[in-house]
């Protein structure tokens, strides 16, 4: 190969930090599920350090031998600190090795989102609030939905995909961005269900919890809807039936999840009363049950995220490649030619 196609030839660095974050990104989101389910935000009352010591320097001897409470908060932090880590290195390889307005732009954006979502944890800490806790809790997955957009566009089969935009697929573009909108929308509707507030009066409980219900209904016909019409895409779009499968059997499994963490954190409904095994039941409150069904409930929530919004970029680059292609060059352009940026 000569030196003038290896200079033309993409790095592969921004795609490999990319994959690094959403891998850090992932047991994140987990941890901070099981921070939520054990009512473990104030375990460590002060940030950004911990308990005076500086997060990074805190004795690993009290943290590993310490309270569990303080295990998950602190690990949770720590973490968010490799997320952040990664997030820089990744704008610093771009901006080395790719000069593309609009990844420059994506690039800077995942490290925008890193330090918002940190405030947000520190807030949270400081102020003591639920209502932070709970946006905290939704900005998490839509990060993570984030990255999974910038793994797709940093990849080579970004890059050597073939255009399909004459195949009259358009309609699936759409569908699968709508099924993105409303998984995400079912994650923020699970946020409130997990952080009513202790005042609140019971009607609004029954109200978020009944959405949440509803949506899952509804999203889980439109996904299988969708994971059959994937079925007649042509040969070079074979990768997203893939992607519609896996998130198909992704939410069946989380409708199980579902119906698990009800019970798990409420006990089984009153109709099943006449039943034995219902009717012995108790609720053991932050059980390592608990912990386990209810944890992984919201985490895999965030992985049917990740996995329709790669379904839906992946679409997009298919059958949707010349007007997306074009948003993202006015975006970078717009980024690139900004008086903010080129001060700094």
């Amino acid at each position: 190969m000569s030196v003038t196609n290896q200079l033309r030839t993409p790095s592969r660095w921004p795609h490999r930090l990319a994959v690094a974050l959403a891998l850090v990104t992932f047991p994140l989101i987990w941890v901070g599920g099981l921070v939520t389910t054990y009512d473990a935000g104030m375990a460590v009352p002060d940030w950004p350090g911990t308990y005076g010591y500086n997060l990074l320097r805190y004795p690993w001897q009290t943290w590993l031998a310490g309270p569990w409470d303080l295990f998950i908060e602190h690990g949770h932090r720590l973490l968010g600190v490799m997320a952040g880590i990664l997030a820089i290195a990744l704008v610093a390889v771009v901006l080395i090795t790719d000069r593309r307005g609009w990844l420059i732009a994506a690039a800077c954006g995942a490290l925008a989102l890193v330090i918002f979502q940190g405030l947000l944890g520190g807030a949270r800490v400081l102020f003591d609030a639920r209502l932070l806790a709970m946006v905290h809790g939704c900005v998490g997955p839509l990060f993570f939905a984030y990255l999974a957009g910038l793994v797709v566009i940093t990849s080579k089969w970004w890059a050597e995909a073939s255009d399909l935009s004459a195949s009259g697929h358009s309609r699936l573009v759409r569908a699968a961005w709508i099924t993105a909108a409303m998984v995400y929308l079912q994650l923020v509707l699970g946020a409130i269900v997990r952080h009513v507030p202790l005042g609140a009066s019971p009607g609004i409980f029954r109200a978020a919890l009944w959405c949440h219900l509803l949506l899952a209904i509804a999203l889980t016909g439109h996904i299988l809807m969708l994971a059959l019409k994937a079925k007649g895409l042509p040969r070079e779009a074979r990768g997203l039936r893939i992607f519609a499968w896996l998130a198909a059997a992704l939410v069946l499994g989380q409708l199980l999840l579902g119906a698990s963490t009800y019970v798990a954190k409420y006990a089984f409904p009153a109709w099943f009363g006449d039943y034995a095994f219902a009717a012995n039941y108790v609720v053991h409150e932050k059980s390592l049950y608990q912990a386990l069904v209810t944890t992984a409930h919201a985490a895999n929530g965030s992985l049917i995220l990740f996995t329709a919004t790669v379904w839906a970029v992946r679409s997009t680059r298919l059958f949707c490649r010349q007007e997306y292609l074009r948003a993202l060059a006015d975006i970078g352009a717009a980024f690139w030619s900004s008086p903010a940026w080129r001060a700094a």
